[in-house]
């Protein structure tokens, strides 16, 4: 049985270990709706306006980009296992305003995303991408709280 609900769902995924349960959560629906899925890592690139544009730059921009293409890889080995139709992007900036805009330019249904589950101070200070994007984005976000280093 499949749904129209969701036609495409973009998984937004950092690699973590924390992140697991929303891969999981965002397969599971695109396999029950037979949607489409998009797996995104965002290079931030912002971090890095500081630091001139040299050798050392570059090494760092490539291990992000190895990074990366190692986070959507394992998306996508989970996807098609599934027999889910997978695509993946590496992109680069600001990550919330890069995965909203992402969604907006591609007929996204669903963002799905993890969190750390930042509370208090942290939260209010730092802010959080899937905090950011929850707040911003024009379609339906849904956040999985991963496990905590506490809760191993």
């Amino acid at each position: 049985m499949t749904s129209t609900l969701y036609k495409n769902i973009f998984i937004a995924t950092d690699g973590s270990k924390q992140n697991e349960k929303a891969v999981i959560h965002g397969i599971e629906l695109a396999k029950m709706s037979g949607a489409k899925l998009y797996a995104g890592y965002v290079v931030d690139t912002a971090a890095f306006t500081s630091i001139p544009m040299d050798a050392g730059w570059e090494m760092m921009y490539e291990l992000l980009e190895k990074e990366a293409n190692g986070a959507t890889d394992t998306v996508e080995e989970l996807a098609k296992k599934e027999g889910i139709t997978f695509e993946s992007v590496v992109l680069e900036g600001n990550p919330s305003h890069e995965i909203i805009e992402f969604a907006d330019n591609n007929n996204i249904d669903l963002i799905v995303m993890g969190t750390l589950g930042k509370t208090g101070i942290d939260r209010f200070l730092l802010g959080s991408v899937a905090e950011k994007v929850t707040r911003n984005s024009k379609v339906p976000v849904l956040v999985v709280r991963g496990d905590s280093e506490e809760e191993k």
